[in-house]
Formats: C-alpha cells, sequence, structure tokens
C-alpha cells in the first residue's frame, strides 16, 4: 500500500490522538458517494456526504447524511432553528469551507459552522465520510469526532435513493 499523502483532516485526527482508519480510491473528478461505498466495498448506509446549505437568515449550515440519501430541507431546517435552507452554490464551497465538491469534510473547514448528523448515525459504530480531498475517505466514531467538530443528531433525510 502506498503512502498517503496527509489531508489537514487526517493532522486534526491525529493532533487530538483520535484512531481513524482511511481509505482511498482512485477517481477522475467527484463521483456520487453510493459509487464510492462501492468502490470501498463499504455498506452505502454507512458512507456519510457532507452538505453545506445556506439559512434564510444568511447563516451557513453543515449536514453529514448518509451517501443514498437526500437531505430533506425541510426537516434540516427545523432542526437548525430557520424559517427555509438551501443548498449552497457549487462555486461558493472552496471559498467558504476550503473543500471541494466531493472532497468536503465536517472536520477542518476554514471556520465552525453548526454541523447536524443524521441520526441514522447512530446505528454504527463508525462512519466513514471524505478526509478532506476527492479519493479519500476516512472512518471514526461519532464519539471521537465530536472531539474535533459540535455537532447535533436528528433526522433530517429523505428516503434512502436506490440505485
Amino acid at each position: 500500500m502506498k503512502a498517503v499523502d496527509k489531508t489537514n483532516v487526517m493532522r486534526l485526527l491525529e493532533q487530538k490522538k483520535v484512531l481513524y482508519q482511511h481509505y482511498t480510491y482512485e477517481s477522475e473528478g467527484a463521483i456520487s458517494g453510493v459509487e464510492v461505498a462501492a468502490l470501498l466495498q463499504q455498506n452505502a448506509a454507512q458512507v456519510f456526504k457532507t452538505l453545506v446549505t445556506t439559512g434564510r437568515s444568511g447563516a451557513h449550515y453543515v449536514f453529514v447524511i448518509p451517501v443514498g440519501a437526500g437531505l430533506e430541507l425541510k426537516k434540516a431546517a427545523k432542526a437548525v432553528g430557520e424559517k427555509s435552507l438551501e443548498m449552497l452554490k457549487q462555486k461558493d464551497l472552496l471559498p467558504l469551507t476550503g473543500y471541494v465538491h466531493g472532497g468536503c469534510s465536517p472536520i477542518g473547514m476554514k471556520k465552525a459552522f453548526r454541523t447536524t448528523i443524521d441520526s441514522s448515525a447512530e446505528d454504527f459504530e463508525s462512519i466513514i465520510f471524505s478526509g478532506g480531498r476527492i479519493g479519500l475517505q476516512v472512518q471514526v466514531s461519532l464519539a471521537d469526532l465530536a472531539r474535533l467538530v459540535r455537532f447535533q443528531l436528528a433526522d433530517i433525510t429523505t428516503d434512502l435513493i436506490h440505485n
């Protein structure tokens, strides 16, 4: 196995002495999370994607949901006390978070945003999400993730998307 260039996510996990596993995959660009789960031979329900939204108030929010699910904007808005939310425009993701589409992680964003993780994450000992760049995923327990990111759990997804 070849050495992996450390990302800020990995450095932050190591700084907090958090045990994590990492997985790499080859990709020319952003691919769907369901495709990532298949490439890594992981349960898609345990692989999560990181989405960024803007509330009517102008505040930004981070939602971490299973790759096969969609973000239910009404449920998500209620979870963070907003009247409504819309997805952040892709061109605004890098300047706001420091991450590109397909490599966005809840760990290590340019600033801390209110973060909500879908409550289905509690079904697993750990969840898998982007390690901060396309082609890299990390696996961390919720308890360990809480050492780096303040988050709440809520039911924020639509039904799972079946491919």
